[in-house]
């Protein structure tokens, strides 16, 4: 594609997967000489440290006023994305997450479209926005009619966008445009060292990644993890953060795995501690695409997932890892003993998880996603 546009993304700047989805992408975009402009209440995760000559951040400051108990993020918010379009004349806005970003979006076109300037606005869709948060009846009406005034309405998964068809009831065309893995990023690296350091009597290494909200079911890694630690030496690696954690730590107290389990926290490289670990651990109870197994398995760590959501749209079942049904950590924990316990399968196993995410590269999806900026302009300006 020839023609360079101006984008604006608007995103959570979290590590969540949105915000890790939409950060990922605009640095893709800039990198092929698109013009990024994030818009986001706080400078993206994934961007920290990194400086592209065509990428800038327009932070969303809410006005703190006595008179408001909860400042109206929405209004501050729209009237960000009207100052970005108009002073860096924006050909097209993607938003990231239906709430509050797609309502925004419309009302900020609508307000741009009185003044003469059109914009079209792209709404893609993550998960909970929709699967949870998004069928609270008090918003929902709202985020249909924001997803059905979208000029193109995507999802990351085909669960996700039947999901959406069967409680939303619209009409609106739903594109299908999976998550993709920068294999830039995201590849299997040599820290024999660091492995070392952290298993020094050669034990299997086991990790999971998340939020560490209720829905991740952190509890069940770890139990899935205390049966495994009996049956082969082994270690487990908890990378990253949330309201469950402090919960988590207790259950590690009490039974007593503390010398054999690490807390980790957050971490923007973790697919250095993906690149040590022999098997990945996701046992939520609702994913939508499950963007971590895939950074797992672009590492060549096999995955042991539920078999919910978008899961099975990525780990296949005696292929790549196994799938089990949500809470079974019994089934968890006798599958990876299985594959730990023999090389030869595991490194098959390696290799398909490997070959797999290379089906969601970069280099694959990204030109989807072009290919709607552009139609979505030519739309516009007919």
């Amino acid at each position: 594609m020839d023609k360079k546009l101006s984008i604006g993304i608007v995103c959570y700047p979290t590590f969540g997967g949105s915000g890790v989805v939409a950060t990922e992408l605009g640095m893709a975009l800039a990198a092929k000489g698109h013009n990024i402009h994030f818009i986001s209440y706080r400078h993206p995760e994934r961007l920290s440290g990194q400086f592209q000559a065509n990428i800038s951040v327009h932070e969303v400051r809410p006005q703190h006023y006595p008179l408001f108990e909860f400042p109206p993020y929405e209004l501050t918010l729209i009237g960000k994305i009207l100052e970005v379009a108009r002073f860096e004349k924006l050909d097209v806005l993607h938003v990231h997450y239906a709430i509050p970003h797609a309502f925004s979006g419309y009302n900020a076109r609508q307000i741009l479209a009185s003044e003469g300037i059109s914009l079209p606005v792209i709404t893609t869709l993550h998960g909970t926005d929709v699967t949870l948060v998004g069928k609270d009846r008090s918003v929902a009406p709202v985020v249909k009619y924001s997803m059905e005034q979208s000029d193109y309405l995507t999802a990351v998964s085909h669960f996700l966008k039947e999901e959406t068809y069967s409680y939303f009831n619209i009409s609106k065309e739903i594109h299908v445009i999976h998550n993709f893995i920068d294999f830039g990023k995201f590849s299997k690296k040599e820290f024999g060292h660091f492995k070392t350091s952290i298993a020094p009597n050669g034990e299997k290494l086991l990790v999971h990644v998340s939020n560490f909200r209720k829905v991740k079911r952190v509890q069940d890694v770890i139990r899935s993890f205390e049966i495994v630690s009996k049956a082969l030496p082994s270690k487990l690696l908890l990378v990253g953060d949330g309201p469950e954690r402090s919960k988590m730590e207790s259950l590690c107290r009490e039974l007593k795995l503390c010398d054999q389990i690490r807390f980790i926290g957050k971490l923007s490289a973790v697919e250095d501690i993906l690149s040590i670990s022999d098997l990945f651990l996701l046992p939520s109870e609702t994913e939508s695409f499950g963007l971590a197994a895939l950074e797992a398995m672009a590492c060549e760590c096999p995955v042991i997932s539920t078999n919910i959501g978008g899961l099975p749209e990525i780990n296949i079942h005696g292929v790549t890892g196994y799938l089990t049904d949500v809470g079974d950590v019994e089934a968890m924990a006798k599958h990876a003993i299985d594959l730990l316990k023999n090389p030869v399968l595991h490194a098959e196993f390696r290799k398909n998880a490997y070959g797999r995410a290379q089906e969601f590269s970069l280099d694959k999806i990204l030109p989807f996603y072009e290919a709607l900026y552009i139609k979505a302009v030519q739309e516009v300006a007919v």
